[in-house]
């Protein structure tokens, strides 16, 4: 959650981006300065913010049961004798998470994507929630489980990539830091995260770039919608826009994913050297 109020301007920023399609008469403007500025300019800064407390509901289930089962799935998959995992099974264990753990948070990353996409809609098109809880309830109350776990299949294969992307390489990159940084020290985990962060962002894109696509959609006035599903949206995107697209935002969603995965490591570990929880 710490992490995710210092980089949500950047999240905002890549969503944008992401919602940008060629053939709908407008410029796609792929420069995130020149976007955050005309943000900034047309709607104000606090347009930045959109959608935080969405995104801090989606730390407290997608975060907090990733990273949560992880540790736990890390201590059952460990061989005996050994204090570090095997590849094979650090990979079990982060797929394991993420699918878990993207799964619960799809009813809040759903209700982000849409309070972020609603800056941009026409006002009468806009669902106006009015913060994260109100966007879940509405969600279910108005679409029932469909739209509750809108953009599940999507979200639980970007959870999947990013996760075996963070989860496998932060160990291997601090060991190899190790001889510079030393072990354990404040460089180690500062430059260790980064790295995993940069190696998950790279794998998780296209996931996470059609994941917004069918979560920002919305039924026309005879229930159908351009995507039906993740497979569909990957083949129209790529008919119409090139294999390319899928990679549409890459520096800004590189921007957004290293800084957020690399907090993340400093303060959990940092947070787990404190006296008073031991």
């Amino acid at each position: 959650m710490m992490a995710t109020c210092i980089i949500q301007p950047i999240d905002m920023v890549k969503v944008r981006i992401q919602m940008q399609e060629v053939g709908k008469g407008q410029k796609i403007q792929s420069n995130p300065f020149t976007l955050a500025s005309n943000i900034i300019k047309q709607e104000g800064a606090m347009t930045l913010y959109r959608g935080l407390s969405a995104g801090l509901l989606r730390q407290l289930t997608y975060g907090m049961t990733r990273l949560g089962i992880f540790q736990i799935a890390s201590q059952k998959f460990k061989e005996k004798g050994k204090e570090e995992l095997s590849f094979g099974r650090r990979v079990a264990a982060s797929v394991t998470a993420g699918g878990i753990g993207a799964l619960v948070g799809t009813p809040a990353d759903a209700a982000l994507v849409r309070m972020q996409a609603d800056t941009v809609l026409p006002l009468a098109e806009r669902r106006g929630y009015k913060n994260g809880a109100d966007a879940m309830i509405r969600m279910f109350r108005e679409e029932g489980l469909r739209g509750f776990f809108s953009g599940a299949a999507p979200t639980v294969y970007r959870g999947l990539s990013i996760n075996v992307g963070m989860l496998t390489s932060y160990s291997y990159y601090q060991k190899v830091l190790e001889p510079v940084t030393g072990k354990g020290t404040q460089s180690n985990r500062f430059i260790g995260g980064a790295l995993s962060g940069w190696t998950a962002a790279t794998v998780s894109l296209p996931f996470d770039f059609i994941k917004t696509r069918l979560q920002k959609q919305r039924p026309d006035a005879n229930g159908n919608v351009q995507y039906k599903n993740f497979v569909d949206c990957a083949r129209k995107v790529a008919a119409a826009e090139g294999p390319m697209a899928f990679y549409n935002g890459y520096f800004t969603y590189v921007g957004r994913i290293t800084p957020h995965i690399m907090l993340t490591w400093v303060f959990m570990d940092n947070i787990k050297d404190l006296d008073w929880l031991k």
